[in-house]
C-alpha cells in the first residue's frame, strides 16, 4: 500500500463521504501542504478536484471547515492512535541508555513523518493560527504522551543519567531539539545536502550535552 492508499484510507475509514468530497479533500491536502491554508484558494482546490468551486461550498460551508474536516479524522483515527501507540514502542523498551532512547525516538518519528508527509506538514503549518488545531494536538497527542514521557524521565534520572530538572523542561528540550532537525530535514529543507547518520549524532550530543548528570548547573 503507498503512503497516500494509506492516508486515504484512514481519512475515508467509516465516512459517509461521496467521491467528489474524497476528491475534495484529497486536493486540498496536496494545496495545503505544498503552499499553506491562507495562500490556497478554494477554486484552486477545485480545479485539482476537477469539480465546480460551488460544489466544495455545497459540502464545506468556508474553507476553514475544509480544513478541520481534514484535520479532525486526522487527530482522532492516524496523529492520536498511530503517532501513541508507535510512540509508546519506544518508550515502554526502557532503553539502558538516555541517548540510544532519543536515537530510537527519532528514527521513530521519522519514519512516521516520511510516511504522511503531507497531513503533517499541514499541521505543522496551520496549529500556531488555529486554537481548534491545537486543542486537537492537546487532546489526542500531548496528554497521553506527556505521562508516559515524565515516567521515562524520572527513570533515567534514578539512574543518574540525566540532571535533577523538572521533567517537564527535560521533555520540552529533548523534544524541542529532535524535532527541530526532523522539520528542518524533511519540511524546511529537505533539498539540502544532508548526513542524516551525522546529523542525528550531533542533535543527541547536543541534547546530552545540557542534560548529562556529569556536569554539576544549578537550574
Amino acid at each position: 500500500m503507498s503512503d497516500q492508499d494509506f492516508m486515504k484510507e484512514i481519512l475515508f475509514k467509516e465516512e459517509e463521504l461521496t467521491e467528489k468530497q474524497k476528491q475534495i479533500i484529497i486536493a486540498a491536502i496536496e494545496s495545503f501542504s505544498r503552499k499553506g491554508y491562507a495562500a490556497t484558494s478554494t477554486n484552486e482546490i477545485a480545479k485539482k478536484a476537477g469539480v465546480a468551486e460551488g460544489t466544495i461550498f455545497r459540502h464545506y460551508k468556508t474553507k476553514k471547515d475544509l480544513l478541520l474536516s481534514i484535520v479532525t479524522p486526522v487527530m482522532s483515527k492516524l496523529i492520536g492512535p498511530f503517532i501513541v501507540k508507535d510512540l509508546y514502542k519506544v518508550i515502554d523498551q526502557h532503553y539502558e541508555k538516555y541517548e540510544d532512547f532519543i536515537k530510537a525516538m527519532i528514527i521513530n518519528r521519522r519514519d512516521f513523518l516520511i510516511k504522511n508527509l503531507p497531513i503533517l506538514k499541514i499541521l505543522v503549518q496551520e496549529i500556531p493560527f488555529h486554537p481548534e488545531l491545537r486543542e486537537q494536538f492537546i487532546e489526542h497527542v500531548a496528554k497521553k504522551v506527556f505521562e508516559r514521557m515524565t515516567k521515562l524521565v524520572e527513570y533515567y534520572q534514578e539512574k543518574g543519567q540525566i540532571i535533577e530538572m523538572p521533567a517537564s523542561s527535560v521533555i520540552r528540550f529533548t523534544a524541542s531539539s529532535a524535532m527541530g532537525y526532523l522539520l528542518a530535514r524533511y519540511v524546511f529543507f529537505p533539498d539540502g545536502k544532508w548526513d542524516d547518520e551525522a546529523e542525528i549524532e550531533r542533535t543527541i550530543q547536543f541534547i546530552m550535552h545540557g542534560l548529562s548528570a556529569n556536569k554539576q548547573n544549578d537550574y
